[in-house]
C-alpha cells in the first residue's frame, strides 16, 4: 500500500493522555513511511511537544468555535488538500472547525474523529451531522465508547473502529523497586502511586480519603502523586485537611514516567468519568504492577478484575480504601496481578497495534491501496 498524507488536528491547551496519543502515533506514522503533519495552536503544550519531537507542525489559530478561527482552518486547507488524504480530528472545536471547513470546499479529504472520552453526547441534528455525515468514520479509544456512541447517536456500527491506544513495550518493562526508589530519592518504602493529569474526575480526592479511612494501614508505606494540572492546589488543600501531608508527596508533571512506575509496589487510578482506556493504567500493567480502578469508560476492557487488578465503584472511598488495603496487605496476589497483568500488555496493548489499525482505517476511508 502507499503511504498516505495524514493532518491530525487539536485545539486542546491541555496536556495528557490525549495530546500524547496524538504525538506517538504521528511518530509512529512517520516511522511507517507515512506523510504526517499537526495542526493545532501555537500556544498549546502540543504544538511544542510536536517541535520538539520534529514532527510537522502548522501552528493556527483554532482555539475558538469562532468565525475568525474557522477562516484560518478553512485557508489553509484549501492550500493542502491537494496533498492531504486524510484528516484526523481529536477534540469538539477542532473537530467542527475542520468539518464546517471541509463542508464549504470542493474536493476536501475525508474526516476521521477520534473519540478519547467517555462524556455524554448529545443527541442535537448539529451533533448527528458532524457524527454521521461531516465523518466518514469515529474512532474510539474503548469498545465501551465505540458502544455508547452507537447508541447516543444512532450511528451503524460498521461506521465506528475502537483502537485502545499503543504503549511502547520495549520502554514500559518491570524494573528494580527498591533501585528505582533509591535513584528517584524516595524513601526505602513500598510505595502506592498514581500517574494523572490532576482533573477532578481523576479521583485523587476519593484516594485521599480512602487512605484517611486506614490511616494505620499506610502510615509505612510512601505515597506519589505523579503528574501536574489545575485540581493541584485543591488537592494540596485536600490532603492537609485530613491530616496526610507527611504521607503524601505531589512530585509533580514527568517526562519520563517510566523510573516512577517501576519504583511502585501499587498503582490506582480511581476515575469516576471521561475515560476511555488510559494509558497510565496500561503502562502500570506492562511495568507489572498490581492497579486498583474503576469500570468507568471502557477502563474493564484493561483491568480484569481478580486478574491484573482489582475495580470498585467510582466515588466511593469506602471501596477503594478495602481494595487498596487488600491489596497492600496481601503481596502474593499484588505479584500475580501484576504479573498478569504484564502477559496482558505484551499481548494487547503494543504501539504496533494502534497503528495497523489506525492504517486500516485511514486506507479504509481514503480508498487507496
Amino acid at each position: 500500500m502507499r503511504c498516505l498524507s495524514i493532518v491530525h488536528t487539536e485545539n486542546s491547551a491541555g496536556w495528557g493522555g490525549q495530546e500524547i496519543r496524538i504525538l506517538s502515533e504521528a511518530e509512529g506514522m512517520l516511522a511507517r513511511g507515512h506523510h504526517v503533519t499537526v495542526v493545532a495552536p501555537p500556544e498549546t503544550p502540543l504544538s511544542a511537544a510536536a517541535t520538539r519531537n520534529r514532527i510537522p507542525l502548522v501552528p493556527l489559530p483554532i482555539r475558538r468555535k469562532h468565525i475568525a478561527d474557522l477562516a484560518s482552518i478553512r485557508t489553509w486547507l484549501g492550500e493542502a488538500k491537494v496533498h492531504t488524504d486524510v484528516l484526523n480530528t481529536h477534540s469538539s472545536t477542532d473537530s467542527w472547525l475542520t468539518a464546517l471547513a471541509c463542508a464549504t470546499l470542493i474536493g476536501a479529504p475525508p474526516i476521521v474523529r477520534t473519540r478519547h472520552v467517555s462524556t455524554i453526547v448529545n443527541r442535537r441534528p448539529t451533533t448527528r451531522w458532524l457524527y454521521g455525515r461531516a465523518c466518514a468514520h469515529v474512532v474510539t479509544t474503548g469498545e465501551a465508547l465505540r458502544h455508547q456512541l452507537a447508541s447516543e447517536l444512532g450511528l451503524h456500527h460498521s461506521r465506528l473502529t475502537s483502537v485502545p491506544t499503543g504503549i511502547d513495550l520495549a520502554r514500559f518493562v518491570p524494573g528494580d523497586s527498591i533501585a528505582s526508589r533509591h535513584k528517584l530519592g524516595l524513601r526505602p518504602r513500598p510505595t502506592l502511586g498514581i500517574v494523572a493529569t490532576l482533573r477532578d474526575w481523576k479521583g485523587h480526592d476519593y484516594l485521599f480519603e480512602a487512605l484517611a479511612l486506614d490511616r494505620k494501614g499506610w502510615r509505612d508505606w510512601e505515597v506519589i502523586v505523579i503528574g501536574d494540572g489545575p485540581h493541584r492546589p485543591n488537592l494540596a488543600a485536600h490532603a492537609a485537611a485530613l491530616n496526610l501531608g507527611e504521607n503524601i508527596h505531589f512530585v509533580g508533571h514527568q517526562d519520563d514516567v517510566v523510573p516512577w512506575l517501576q519504583a511502585l509496589d501499587l498503582f490506582t487510578l480511581p476515575s469516576y468519568g471521561e475515560e476511555g482506556v488510559p494509558q497510565a493504567i496500561m503502562q502500570a500493567m506492562a511495568c507489572g504492577i498490581a492497579v486498583v480502578s474503576t469500570p468507568v469508560g471502557a477502563i474493564a476492557e484493561a483491568v480484569n478484575h481478580e486478574v491484573t487488578g482489582l475495580l470498585v465503584a467510582p466515588r466511593s472511598p469506602a471501596e477503594l480504601a478495602y481494595g487498596l488495603s487488600r491489596l497492600r496487605d496481601d503481596r502474593p496476589t499484588r505479584l500475580r496481578f501484576g504479573a498478569s497483568g504484564r502477559a496482558r500488555a505484551m499481548d494487547d496493548f503494543g504501539i504496533h497495534r494502534m497503528l495497523d489499525r489506525m492504517e486500516e482505517v485511514f486506507y479504509r476511508v481514503t480508498r487507496v491501496q
